[in-house]
C-alpha cells in the first residue's frame, strides 16, 4: 500500500509540473483567483494560527526536514544504495508533496500580474526622470536625518528593540490600505529567524517560509535596515512574491509609514536602489548625488557595509548564485539582478499625485 502511494505521488510530480507551466501563462487568471482569490484566506488563516507563536514554526519545520533529508542519505548509504525502485519512487513521492505544499501555500504568486499593472503604474523612465528623482529623494532624506539628530554629520541611531521594529512595522501597511485594499495585512507573523548566525554568514536579512507564511527576519543585522527588511518580508506574505516587488513594497510603506525613523530608513533605501541605478549610466552623476548626502547618511551606510564585510565567507558566492538560480526558475529571469525593477516603480509612483 506504501509503495502504491509512493507511486502516485511520483506520478504526480511531473504532471503538477506541466500544470504549473500551463498556468504561468495565464497571470491575469492567477491574479484573479488565486492572488485576489483564494491566496489571502491561506495567508491570513496561516499568520493568525501561527502568529501568536514567540518563535518560528517554520525554521522548526526546516529543521525536521534536513535532519529528515540527512537521516535519509544516511540510509541509503549504509544499505548501499540498494532497492533504488524503492528509494527513488520514496524521493519523488517526498518532492512531489514538496512541490504541491509549496505552489499551493504561496509560490503561485510568482505568476500573477506584474505589481506595475496590478497596481496601475508605468514602468518606463527617462534618465532625466531618474536623476531628478533620485535628487529629491537625496535632499528629503537628508532633511530626515537632520530632523532626527539635529547634527547633519551623525548617524541615525534606532531607539527601538528589534521586537518593537517588528511590530511597528505593520503601521504602514494600514496607512497605504485606504488607496490600495489589495495591500491590506492583518495577523502580525513576524519573527526572529532561529537562523539568524547562518544567514548573516550567507549574505541574508531575512526570508519567508512559504509552508507557514511565517516572515523571518535576521536579528543580527543593524537596525537601520530592520524597517525596510521587515516591511520587505511583509510584503511577500501578502502574496507579492518576487524580490522586486515586495521592495517597492518596502519603500512604500516605510516611506509612508507615521514613525520618522521608519521613514529615514525607507527613504534611504530607495536611494540607494535609485543612486545605484543613476551610477549604471552615469558614474559622475551617481558620485555629485553621494556627495550631496549629509555625512549622517553616508555613516550609516558605512555601518551596514562594515557588517556585512566582517561576516563574509569563502562560500557566501555561492549561496548567492544559488538564491539567484531558484529566483530565474520562479519567473525572475534577470534573478538577483531584477530587483533594480523596484527603481521604475518608485520614479513612476512619485512622478504622479504622490509627492515625496
Amino acid at each position: 500500500m506504501k509503495q502504491r502511494s509512493h507511486f502516485i505521488l511520483a506520478l504526480l510530480l511531473p504532471l503538477q509540473i506541466a500544470l504549473v507551466s500551463i498556468a504561468a501563462r495565464f497571470p491575469q487568471f492567477i491574479e484573479t483567483y488565486y492572488s485576489n482569490g483564494i491566496y489571502p484566506y491561506i495567508s491570513k488563516f496561516e499568520r493568525y494560527a501561527l502568529g501568536w507563536l514567540p518563535f518560528s514554526f517554520g525554521d522548526i519545520l526546516y529543521s525536521i526536514l534536513v535532519i529528515g533529508l540527512i537521516r535519509w542519505i544516511y540510509l541509503r548509504i549504509k544499505t548501499k544504495f540498494k532497492k533504488p525502485k524503492h528509494w527513488i519512487l520514496e524521493g519523488l513521492a517526498t518532492l512531489s508533496i514538496v512541490y504541491f505544499c509549496f505552489h499551493a501555500f504561496w509560490g503561485m504568486n510568482y505568476y500573477r500580474l506584474p505589481l506595475h499593472q496590478s497596481l496601475e503604474i508605468n514602468n518606463k523612465y527617462s534618465q532625466e526622470q531618474l536623476v531628478a528623482f533620485t535628487k529629491k529623494l537625496a535632499k528629503r532624506a537628508n532633511e530626515l536625518q537632520l530632523n532626527l539628530v539635529g547634527n547633519d554629520t551623525l548617524k541615525v541611531d534606532f531607539p527601538f528593540k528589534n521586537s518593537a521594529i517588528r511590530k511597528m512595522a505593520i503601521e504602514g501597511y494600514h496607512h497605504i490600505e485606504s488607496e490600495y485594499p489589495e495591500l491590506s495585512y492583518q495577523g502580525n507573523s513576524v519573527k526572529p529567524s532561529l537562523f539568524s548566525i547562518p544567514l548573516t554568514y550567507m549574505g541574508f536579512n531575512g526570508y519567508l517560509n512559504p509552508l507557514t507564511n511565517e516572515a523571518q527576519v535576521n536579528n543580527r543585522i543593524p537596525k537601520f535596515k530592520l524597517p525596510s527588511t521587515t516591511s520587505h518580508e511583509m510584503g511577500h506574505q501578502i502574496g507579492f512574491a518576487k524580490e522586486n516587488e515586495a521592495n517597492f513594497m518596502a519603500c512604500l510603506t516605510t516611506m509612508n509609514h507615521p514613525n520618522p525613523y521608519f521613514k529615514y530608513g525607507g527613504y534611504t533605501f530607495a536611494l540607494k536602489y535609485c543612486i545605484g541605478e543613476v551610477y549604471v549610466t552615469d558614474p559622475c552623476e551617481a558620485e555629485n548625488i553621494i556627495a550631496m548626502l549629509n555625512l549622517g547618511i553616508r555613516k550609516n551606510y558605512q555601518e551596514v557595509q562594515q557588517f556585512w564585510e566582517a561576516h563574509e565567507n569563502p562560500f557566501e558566492p555561492f549561496f548567492k548564485i544559488f538564491y539567484g538560480g531558484y529566483l530565474k526558475a520562479n519567473n525572475q529571469p534577470q534573478g538577483i539582478k531584477s530587483y533594480n525593477y523596484v527603481v521604475a516603480l518608485l520614479v513612476n509612483y512619485f512622478e504622479g499625485e504622490h509627492q515625496l
